[in-house]
């Protein structure tokens, strides 16, 4: 009996002492598996499934920067509201809402029965206008020679001088309706004419219709080139000191704020506006596209000094527990977690300091990192 005790408890030591050898073994295998899973390969099947995308690592000063808030605007010059002087039928609108115009393109024609009677007028004093002056010039010789009385000639020097005005008045109404003169003939008179877009853009608004009275001065076109949109920023007092013609600006709209835009700073206005104390810093737009329009809000940092630091998208960043990864891409379809720590955050963009060196030429996972690190602690064991 005593025998069989002894047996007993030598194996249960002996299992013992192998249950804790064997305790080592899951977590050296463990440690050495972790290093495997720091990297993840997928098929191109599979980078599509998840949305996968990857971005370039940038230098953005997210710390040093002043905030201001502005509007897009569009000067005056790049802006036109186009009306006629005289009314008339709207007979054809060659062009619709939003479409893009090039200065002196047709937008639209008109009829109206004073048109016929100005070209008729036109056609008429031009030809008045060639006989009083061969009149003019024969009397001046026959004045020469003292062979006509003053009084004929100073007539015949009255009547040219009084067509002449005639004529260029008549030639710059006709300028009017997007007539050339000099290419006016008997046979060429019409009853309509263009309405022509005075400068490049695109049809914002049309106030007409086909069959319309088109009445003088009212508008029938507004034409808007958002190509030169520019920023307003509204500079407080407190900050004026900080600001300068030729500061970078990173922007974003207030509906998309993952889409940061860069201007400049191009003119400081000079005085406070009217009902507070902070003034206007207009800023050039560096890549205007569709998004921006005139009139829309938007949110802007101004780099007050040049310091700059790795930065990414917010969204390339994942966490696992207290620790924060991103996965830069070793090629086409494989990638590398890197363990980094998280500086300031602005404008969508997140300062990171990487464990492990990145290099300027990795492109890194903006989306779909998330999708990344879940296969990767699925694989390794490791806690979410």
């Amino acid at each position: 009996m005593i025998q069989n005790i002894k047996v007993f408890l030598l194996a249960v030591i002996a299992i013992t002492i192998a249950s804790c050898g064997n305790k080592k073994i899951p977590q050296e295998a463990k440690q050495a598996e972790s290093k495997v899973h720091s990297t993840i390969s997928l098929s191109e099947a599979q980078k599509k499934a998840i949305g996968l995308e990857v971005g370039e690592l940038q230098n953005r000063n997210l710390k040093t920067t002043l905030k201001a808030n502005g509007k897009l605007m569009l000067p005056p010059q790049n802006q036109a509201s186009v009306s006629l002087s005289i009314g008339g039928i709207v007979k054809s609108i060659l062009v619709t809402e939003g479409a893009f115009v090039a200065q002196g393109q047709v937008l639209a024609t008109i009829q109206n029965t004073e048109f016929i009677q100005l070209q008729q007028d036109y056609l008429h004093s031009r030809s008045q206008l060639s006989y009083l002056r061969s009149e003019y010039d024969r009397q001046k010789e026959l004045q020469k020679e003292n062979i006509n009385a003053v009084k004929i000639f100073q007539k015949a020097e009255a009547d040219y001088n009084s067509e002449v005005t005639n004529y260029n008045a008549l030639r710059q109404k006709l300028t009017l309706y997007n007539v050339n003169a000099e290419k006016l003939t008997a046979e060429s008179i019409s009853n309509t004419f263009a309405v022509t877009a005075p400068i490049a853009g695109n049809i914002h608004n049309i106030s007409i219709n086909i069959g319309s009275f088109a009445e003088p001065n009212k508008q029938l076109f507004d034409i808007i080139d958002n190509r030169y949109l520019h920023i307003d920023l509204t500079i407080f007092e407190r900050d004026i000191s900080k600001i300068h013609e030729g500061q970078k600006i990173s922007f974003t709209d207030a509906n998309h704020s993952d889409h940061v835009h860069s201007a400049t700073i191009f003119s400081i206005n000079k005085a406070f506006e009217q009902g507070q104390q902070a003034v206007i810093a207009h800023a050039k737009i560096l890549d205007v596209n569709e998004t921006l329009l005139p009139g829309m809000f938007i949110e802007a940092r101004i780099s007050v000094n040049d310091s700059s630091s790795q930065s990414i998208p917010e969204s390339a960043i994942v966490s696992n527990g207290n620790e924060h990864y991103v996965f830069v891409e070793v090629n086409s379809n494989q990638y590398k977690r890197i363990r980094v720590r998280l500086g300031a955050t602005d404008l969508g963009f997140t300062e990171i300091f990487p464990f492990e060196e990145i290099s300027v030429n990795q492109k890194v996972v903006v989306k779909g990192a998330y999708n990344l690190l879940s296969e990767l602690t699925k694989d390794s064991g490791e806690d979410d």
